[in-house]
């Protein structure tokens, strides 16, 4: 089975037998006890909008589950396949079971099933999409065209995404949490975790635009520059030699070899009587 055309045949069959309704498909939906519904221990969303889940638990009070979860057995239990939110929504209504489609599916194939039935099924914020196309690419030694023909996305799409992962810590929490959008993310690519959080917090606060963003951190680099400028002046600030003239004159006349620059003084030594008659030099002095 080819990675990733699995569960989408499989869900389709699933979709189909449900709509169907006509008792004849080998696909068996039952009701099946929410508390012995096991969370699949690859699922890569972490964070579910509360809202959503409300509206979603009020149409299933309303109107029923209208399209049931998938598991497969693990001894006397289940683990779930496809359905995390339709599973949650429904405690939240306080229904006692669920209808579910039971499948047998290998353990090895879990997170792979985890991972592209969130992508291609549900909403996963930038984040969670991000990660969920680097445990593919890891696990399964896919490409980035690989990947993109399997979720039907662009190339640069998946590129752009995985790109993300670079970011902070905080700006991924940010953006995960939709306080910043890809957009603004994006530009902060590159800069250094402290510089990140200073833009992402005026993004925040100041609620920037992507353009603005822009803005922002041209003029930091440009004023970093002007700092790196500046510290490299200071380096290589000119140095007053006047004082030492007289010196350098007397050393000249003795055949020493001297030499001046903006920052710098270079006396010459041809053997080791220029070095004792530098030392004569200034014992006499």
């Amino acid at each position: 089975m080819a990675l990733g055309r699995g569960l989408g045949e499989l869900l389709g069959e699933v979709e189909t037998a449900y709509d169907n309704n006509s008792g004849k498909s080998e696909l068996n939906i039952i009701e099946i006890d929410v508390n012995l519904i096991k969370s699949n221990p690859y699922q890569p969303r972490k964070v579910f909008n509360e809202d959503k889940l409300k509206e979603l638990s009020a149409s299933i009070i309303k109107h029923g589950l209208l399209q049931p979860i998938v598991v497969t057995r693990d001894g006397d239990k289940f683990i779930l396949i496809a359905g995390e939110r339709r599973l949650k929504a429904t405690k939240l209504a306080n229904k006692k079971a669920i209808k579910a489609t039971i499948l047998d599916i290998e353990d090895s194939k879990l997170r792979e099933l985890a991972l592209i039935e969130n992508i291609q099924r549900d909403d996963l914020n930038i984040i969670e999409l991000a990660y969920s196309y680097a445990g593919l690419i890891n696990e399964h030694k896919v490409t980035h065209d690989e990947l993109a023909e399997m979720v039907a996305k662009s190339r640069s799409s998946i590129t752009n995404t995985l790109r993300l992962l670079t970011l902070s810590v905080y700006t991924q929490q940010m953006l995960g949490s939709n306080k910043i959008t890809a957009g603004h993310a994006k530009v902060l690519i590159g800069l250094e975790d402290d510089q990140q959080k200073v833009i992402v917090n005026s993004i925040i606060g100041q609620r920037l635009s992507v353009r603005e963003t822009e803005q922002l951190v041209r003029d930091l680099k440009l004023n970093e520059n002007k700092i790196n400028e500046n510290k490299i002046k200071k380096i290589h600030k000119n140095i007053n030699f006047k004082p030492l003239k007289k010196i350098i004159k007397t050393l000249d006349k003795e055949n020493f070899s001297i030499k001046t620059g903006k920052d710098y003084l270079k006396i010459e030594f041809n053997s080791n009587d220029d070095v004792e008659k530098f030392l004569e030099f200034f014992v006499k002095s």
